[in-house]
């Protein structure tokens, strides 16, 4: 089912994507030599990223970039088969799967070009493991969700809805001791495993961002900045830059600020609070984020299939409006990407706003739902 909507994930005559063909095959080359891209400033990931940069060197038969795309096939097709039995275990509607399926096509072949759908992929299972009414459900959640974190760092958000009391202390536990088990083992086996890290204090505005959209009408009324790129992604550089990547890191303080004031006032017994704090956190880390690349739509699309798995998700909504979202993205990048980096054009702007918009408006929708339906009103004295 989900292979069957796709374009071919292969571009330009048969060429393979430049994500797979140039990137990853780079660090391929340096990660099977034994060491991490230690000069590499797009390199800006977890050791454990390693795992799915690695992984198609095993495939017998492809080289590496058509090894890729097919070890990516095999796991959007078991994501889809997750969804479709935990739909049909527990009596549910079919929107899920079609939600994964749906989304994921929209966004074109993308998905199948970035290593984001495997940490999606183990984000999702760490979430249908925790519904399983069983005793080693949590520590499940808890070791999956670290693994997923150790690739690439936003599924540690997935921690955010865990319930009070003996099930948040077994599930942060064995996240704890998984991620640190799995985090030393690669630094012990392969030099500069946290080399990511110093790659991360220099990023600026992405011209993708919510942070770049007064940048790109700033362009037209005299502006003297412009974009470069660097560290690994096109930003903008120039007069202000500085001071809105300031206030985008502020507002990601706030925003967690606001996840632990909800923690203290919640009721997080419901099984779907799991699912739809995790939307609502990435959400939240997603449009404060001094970057917003294509991929990241992988892992909200994930995650909203994942709480419509429960008909009583407060998030049902905001599905949608990611789901909106994703068409603009694909209008976004490839389709007008050039005409907003070196041209500036309205119609790209256009597009670039009302994407952005939408994300705002299910970031602010999400948070809201979920707060709605978990914290307590107040009763008056």
């Amino acid at each position: 089912m989900p292979a069957a909507l796709k374009i071919s994930p292969f571009v330009g005559g048969g060429g393979l994507d430049p994500s797979v063909s140039k990137v990853y095959t780079g660090w391929y080359a340096v990660l099977s030599g034994g060491s991490f891209p230690l000069h590499d400033v797009s390199w800006q990931y977890p050791p454990g990223a390693a795992l799915p940069i690695l992984a198609p060197g095993l495939v017998p038969g492809l080289d590496y970039g058509h090894a890729f795309i097919a070890l990516a096939a095999l796991c959007d097709a078991a994501v889809f088969a997750l969804l479709l039995w935990a739909a049909r275990r527990r009596g549910r509607s079919l929107a899920a799967p079609w939600l994964w399926t749906v989304g994921l096509a929209v966004l074109s072949t993308m998905p199948w070009n970035r290593f984001d759908l495997h940490v999606t992929a183990l984000a999702m299972l760490a979430l249908v493991a925790a519904s399983a009414r069983r005793a080693w459900a949590d520590r499940a959640f808890g070791a999956l969700t670290a693994v997923a974190a150790v690739v690439k760092v936003w599924p540690a958000l997935l921690l955010a809805g865990t319930p009070r009391g003996r099930r948040t202390r077994t599930a942060w536990t064995a996240a704890a001791v998984t991620g640190a088990a799995v985090t030393v083992g690669f630094a012990l086996a392969m030099p500069n495993a946290f080399s990511f890290l110093a790659a991360q204090g220099s990023r600026g505005i992405q011209i993708e961002s919510v942070g770049s959209l007064p940048f790109h009408v700033a362009r037209h009324f005299g502006w003297s900045g412009t974009w470069a790129a660097k560290d690994g992604s096109h930003e903008f550089v120039g007069p202000w830059v500085h001071g809105v990547s300031i206030a985008m890191q502020i507002s990601t303080v706030l925003a967690f600020g606001w996840l632990l004031w909800w923690r203290r006032r919640s009721d997080r017994t419901a099984a779907r609070v799991l699912p739809d704090a995790a939307l609502t956190a990435t959400l939240l880390f997603v449009v404060t984020s001094r970057v917003i690349s294509p991929q990241y739509l992988v892992w909200l699309i994930g995650l909203a299939a994942v709480c419509l798995l429960r008909g009583d998700t407060t998030q049902r909504p905001v599905a949608l409006l990611i789901l909106a979202a994703c068409l603009f993205t694909t209008l976004d990048f490839p389709l007008l990407y050039r005409g907003l980096r070196d041209h500036a054009s309205w119609l790209s702007i256009a597009n670039l706003y009302v994407r952005n918009l939408l994300l705002l408006a299910a970031a602010w929708l999400s948070a809201r739902r979920l707060w709605r339906g978990t914290v307590p009103a107040r009763r008056p004295v």
